[in-house]
């Protein structure tokens, strides 16, 4: 197997734990929008700490220029996604936002790799199409919680996945700078959105609501442990798409839901279906026709 291969798939796995981190945070903070923002501002403050020191440990020379402009770009559409993704998965929706977001996180830089780089050959491509396949069966599995998903959850995620794409294509393009940095900038991007956004919400009375959330203790674990979790899958997955194809390392990558949907089951007593089990056995063919 491929090095960007195993390093999209480590990334998948630690991101899938990173997204239920983070719903549950979300949950525990109030379930609403300014919950989730409050929740994000944490992880990705401590994030940004600890990025900060390893590269200025490292001696990473901090980027300029396009890298420093994809970072941030990439951390402005990251905390957007990520504060509309939480919210959704706080709803009790797990599945079928996983499911939407994981799909278009995958299909866009999908395509913009292949438009770009080439086709990656036809057994590669018909392997992206059973990873799509895969995702869906995975995440949106007949389950109470994907069937309580409403029109305003299901255009969350939808969002959210329109935003990890741009995420996964900014992040690429930021690593010509090297691994640490362009995770750090893209914290810069992201943690300035998300306060603009939490500002913005608490200033307008129309959305007394939306901005209502208070980080308790459990909330703030969770935050820290999302913090742990998505920014080692971030540098894992800039590590893969600077070992190869970004199209290979996104597909793979966004098999995430599956160890979200895992952790679901194991935490919140909830057993995987006939169709999510499998799912798990489509993507591992998914994985194979993709590596080969």
């Amino acid at each position: 197997m491929h090095l960007n291969a195993l390093l999209a798939l480590a990334a998948a796995i630690l991101w899938g734990g990173g997204d239920f981190s983070g719903g549950m945070g979300a949950k525990n903070a109030g379930g609403t929008m300014g919950g989730a923002l409050r929740v994000i501002l944490v992880s990705h403050a401590a994030s940004f700490a600890v990025l900060v020191a390893i590269a200025r440990w490292r001696g990473d020379a901090f980027p300029h220029g396009a890298p420093l402009a994809w970072g941030i770009a990439a951390g402005v559409a990251g905390g957007i996604s990520l504060a509309c993704f939480y919210v959704a998965l706080s709803r009790g929706a797990m599945g079928a936002s996983a499911a939407l977001s994981g799909l278009l996180a995958a299909a866009i830089p999908a395509a913009v790799s292949i438009a770009s780089e080439g086709s990656p050959g036809l057994l590669r491509i018909v392997g992206f199409l059973v990873a799509g396949g895969a995702i869906w069966l995975i995440a949106a599995g007949p389950n109470a919680e994907a069937q309580s998903a409403d029109t305003g959850t299901i255009w969350l995620a939808v969002a959210a996945g329109i935003g990890f794409g741009i995420y996964f294509v900014s992040l690429k393009m930021a690593g010509v700078a090297g691994v640490v940095w362009p995770m750090a900038t893209a914290r810069i991007g992201s943690l300035s959105t998300c306060s603009l956004m939490l500002l913005g919400l608490s200033s307008s009375s129309r959305t007394t609501e939306l901005a209502q959330g208070r980080l308790n203790r459990t909330a703030v674990r969770w935050a820290l442990t999302t913090a742990l979790l998505d920014t080692s899958g971030n540098l894992l997955f800039i590590a893969a798409t600077r070992a190869g194809r970004l199209d290979v390392a996104a597909v793979l990558a966004s098999l995430y839901p599956a160890s979200t949907i895992l952790l679901a089951a194991w935490m919140l007593s909830e057993r995987p279906t006939r169709r999510q089990s499998l799912g798990m056995l489509v993507a591992a063919a998914a994985v194979v026709m993709i590596t080969l």
